[in-house]
């Protein structure tokens, strides 16, 4: 079986921005793989979102997916991280940094744009999934 999806931020903002429906494209992937969320990405986009509506239609899409726990341990996988990458000259965005632990535990890959994922050893991540 295929590795769930995990939908980064810069995603669907980038989506968004360019008059793109994120909804309908992650529909289509919803048909072979399964799509996975966390709370930090569940609230940096909706912090972005005008449209009650629009917000509406995302909590309901974020409802069916994989909810990946971002709990305490996954605050511990995230520490780790930021100290091991910052003892190599390599400090991220916490945000950014708290969703690839939150890959890593479930096997995700990232559909993102935002390139810090690239630095983050073990993390697959890409702006489109075949």
């Amino acid at each position: 079986m295929s590795r769930p999806i995990l939908v980064d931020s810069s995603w669907y903002i980038t989506k968004m921005r360019n008059g793109e429906d994120p909804l309908a494209i992650l529909h289509f992937q919803a048909q072979s793989r399964d799509l996975a969320t966390c709370g930090v990405v569940k609230a940096e986009v909706g912090r972005g979102v005008r449209d009650p509506r629009a917000l509406t239609k995302l909590e309901a899409l974020w409802s069916c997916m994989l909810y990946i726990d971002d709990g305490f341990k996954r605050w511990e996988s995230t520490l780790i991280l930021a100290w091991e990458l910052d003892r190599k000259g390599i400090v991220l965005p916490l945000p950014d940094l708290h969703i690839a632990a939150c890959a890593m535990h479930s096997g995700a890959v990232i559909l993102t744009y935002d390139e810090h994922f690239q630095m983050i050893p073990g993390i697959d991540a890409t702006d489109r999934v075949f």
